[in-house]
Formats: C-alpha cells, sequence, structure tokens
C-alpha cells in the first residue's frame, strides 16, 4: 500500500466534514498511523453531543488512541484536518504525541498552529510534531463559508 499524500489525507478530512450534523461547523479530522492506515475519522460534534470539547480533533485523537497499539500515544501517526486547530486542539495533539499535522483552512481568530498562537512549535514542550498548513486551503474555507453562509 503506498502511504496517502498530504493532499489525500486533507481530502479524507473534507469527507470527514462532511458527514457533520448540519448544526456543527462542518470540521474533519483524520488520524493516519505511520504507514498511512486510517485509524480514526470524525467531524465536529459540539451541537450534536451537547460537549464544548467535542472538536473533530479531539474524537479522532480519542478514537485513534482505542485502535493504535501503543494506547495514547500516537507516535508516527498524522492528523489532518480540515482548519488550523484552536489551543485546546493544538495541546491534545502535543500530548497524544501525533508526529505531523496537516491541515486546510488557516483560523485567524482562534488558530494555535500559527495564525494567533503556535502551540506546536513552542519550545518549552517536550513534543513538537511537522506542521503542514495550507493544504486544499480554497476547498476546505468554502466547506466553513456555506456553513456559514447559511447561519445568517
Amino acid at each position: 500500500m503506498t502511504a496517502p499524500s498530504d493532499v489525500d489525507m486533507v481530502r479524507a478530512a473534507i469527507a470527514a466534514a462532511a458527514a457533520a450534523d448540519p448544526r456543527d461547523v462542518p470540521v474533519g479530522a483524520v488520524v493516519f498511523d505511520s504507514t498511512g492506515r486510517e485509524l480514526a475519522r470524525a467531524a465536529n460534534a459540539r451541537e450534536a453531543l451537547g460537549d464544548p470539547t467535542a472538536h473533530a480533533e479531539i474524537l479522532a485523537l480519542r478514537r485513534a488512541a482505542e485502535r493504535h497499539g501503543d494506547g495514547w500515544r500516537l507516535e508516527g501517526a498524522t492528523l489532518a484536518v480540515t482548519l488550523e486547530p484552536c489551543t485546546m486542539c493544538a495541546g491534545a495533539l502535543v500530548l497524544a504525541r501525533i508526529s505531523r499535522l496537516v491541515f486546510g483552512a488557516w483560523e485567524p481568530k482562534t488558530g494555535a498552529v500559527g495564525s494567533l498562537w503556535d502551540v506546536v512549535r513552542d519550545r518549552r514542550l517536550n513534543h513538537r510534531p511537522q506542521v503542514h498548513g495550507g493544504i486544499l486551503e480554497p476547498d476546505c474555507a468554502a466547506l466553513l463559508n456555506t456553513f456559514f453562509q447559511t447561519q445568517r
């Protein structure tokens, strides 16, 4: 099996976002192991679950940890997300020891991977994943724009 490219991974995250409850902001996240095998996927579910922590990244990390052979340590794994992670999600992916983060759209209001903060590259932390942002950014931003246009 050929490992998926960053573009393929973000496409998978876009597909995950499409499955979001219509009340939730359509953000999708997928975790891949070091061989490129999909471990877990999720969409935002804050509204659906009534849970402020039910971001796509958190849900995908939880599911991946359940399936991964080394428990909560997801070393070697890649997290693909449609939107730059917030502070909570950036902290969670660092604590989960994610090796790589790839994401689509930048989030200037709450982004914690370079836009507003840069949690994942903070040298005071003991783990810093590789980051590749802006992958399929127009496609990822379109999901959000469409959602917010219908909310107005």
